[in-house]
């Protein structure tokens, strides 16, 4: 399991990662970052919703309210077209944080 601080610096970036497949609805998010990480990022919907509530401020993500499958309203988040660049801009600096580690481990 990562620490919490790893966990909170990297929620920005697996967001929009997340979100460049598709858009999505924050319960939703919560799962598949824990598929996709084996269980190793566990995120709270109290963690959360306050970086989602943030990013569409920041306008990097946009919100809509929708009817499920299921019937339930939910919340569905996408990207913008400022988002995508967003994401550009994250995987340079998590890259760069990457190869730096790589080369001193």
């Amino acid at each position: 399991m990562l620490s919490k601080e790893l966990t909170a610096a990297s929620t920005r970036p697996l967001v929009l990662s997340l979100l460049s497949r598709g858009e999505s609805y924050g319960y939703e998010l919560i799962q598949r970052v824990k598929a996709v990480s084996g269980g190793e990022v566990e995120w709270t919907e109290g963690m959360l919703y306050p970086v989602l509530h943030r990013m569409e401020e920041e306008g990097v993500i946009q919100a809509e309210w929708k009817v499920s499958e299921t019937g339930r309203r939910r919340k569905y988040y996408r990207l913008t077209p400022s988002g995508r660049g967003a994401l550009r801009a994250e995987q340079a600096r998590w890259n760069s944080v990457n190869q730096t580690l790589q080369s001193l481990w």
